[in-house]
């Protein structure tokens, strides 16, 4: 079964074609960075514009990749929520428009979920390629950590006549910033660029990740729950009035001056030790904290098996805890692909094969949610 997935809930603009939910025959991405650098984030109303130009190219480019005719699609999946309402009803609406046209199915996806498969669908495809891995094991506990989300799912899987159907029960949320918005606030404070993940990933191999000591973060009521705002605030008030802030300024202004995209050794030259030493310190008290919860959450739920997604799981540190902890609690770690960590559409085709076989189907009622807990 083909399944051609739309993916445009913030600003990537994406499509793909994936064979049994399985096999990724093509996986095309088109960034908006360039649009937003400037803005230090993403601007909705030009994010939908950017979806709107590049809808038509980008699906094009995934059929050529995939080396098929659209009428050779057998069905569609389109991410539904959650997400900007502007960028998901780009998406969403060219889809129902391709399915009623072409007379074909069509199921829609939440973006949490689809995350989820992107996990799943990276090891199909390392299993497959004959590489030393061990196959995912669900039950599961699951963190999708991102720019918008900081979720701790359980993922079970059940055998339901010879199809896989597949159930999530929340653990935990952020109740404030996600992880993902945390760094991107924080670099825009030290005027470090955007996006801030990859940027303070990179500049905290030349800092203390111990010099500054933000404590361990608490939470009331559930154990699950994330909170990034109070990290946030910490590094706010060391820079504020301080030799940092004035830092942060000159080197704002210097980027003003440099045309197109800034390196991390460029970058690195234009901040102290100090700061460098801060941007360690505060990657190092956020990844100390998502993996503290999620091993927390799967000693709870009693499994063995922890699944990591989103954009923030592309960030170095995290792989590396995640790896060193869970090997010492002999749990089994997976993450995606870098390529698939952030916002694609073969995770959405993914988890689309199993919706349909499922016999889900959406009619032409089906509409965008800006929020849409992902919950069964």
């Amino acid at each position: 079964m083909l399944i051609l997935g739309i993916e445009s809930s913030c600003d990537e603009t994406a499509a793909a074609v994936v064979a049994d939910g399985k096999r990724i025959l093509s996986n095309v991405v088109a960034s908006q960075v360039l649009t937003h650098e400037k803005y230090g984030g993403v601007v909705p109303e030009l994010a939908s514009r950017e979806h709107l130009r590049k809808i038509d190219l980008v699906v094009d480019e995934a059929l050529a990749r995939a080396q098929i005719r659209l009428e050779a699609v057998d069905a569609l999946a389109v991410t539904e929520g959650p997400g900007l309402i502007g960028s998901l009803l780009v998406g969403l609406v060219y889809g129902k428009a391709l399915a009623l046209s072409l007379d074909k199915p069509l199921v829609g996806v939440n973006h949490l979920e689809g995350h989820i498969h992107a996990v799943l669908l990276e090891n199909h495809r390392a299993c497959a390629a004959g590489m030393t891995v061990e196959k995912a094991k669900l039950p599961a506990v699951t963190l999708v950590v991102s720019g918008g989300h900081t979720s701790l799912f359980r993922v079970d899987a059940e055998d339901r006549n010879g199809r896989t159907a597949f159930s999530y029960k929340p653990l935990g949320r952020t109740r404030d910033d996600a992880a993902g918005e945390a760094f991107d606030k924080v670099a825009k404070l030290l005027a470090l660029g955007y996006p801030g993940g990859p940027i303070i990933d990179q500049l905290s191999n030349f800092g203390d990740p111990a010099a500054v000591d933000f404590g361990r973060i608490k939470m009331k009521g559930n154990p699950f729950d994330f909170s990034f705002s109070g990290l946030k605030t910490a590094v706010l008030y060391r820079v504020r009035g301080t030799d940092l802030a004035a830092e942060a300024e000159a080197r704002r202004a210097w980027r003003k001056t440099v045309s197109g995209r800034v390196t991390a050794n460029e970058l690195r030259a234009h901040c102290s030790p100090v700061t460098l030493d801060l941007v360690a310190s505060f990657q190092h008290a956020v990844v100390a904290d998502l993996v503290m919860r999620t091993m927390a959450a799967a000693e709870n739920a009693g499994v063995a098996t922890i699944l990591v997604s989103g954009g923030v799981a592309c960030n170095s540190l995290l792989r590396t805890r995640f790896a060193e902890v869970a090997r010492n609690h002999a749990m089994d770690v997976f993450f995606p692909s870098l390529e698939l960590s952030t916002d694609n559409a073969a995770m959405i085709a993914a988890a689309g094969y199993y919706k349909l076989l499922a016999g889900e189907r959406a009619g032409i009622s089906l509409t965008a949610h800006a929020s849409f807990p992902l919950e069964s």
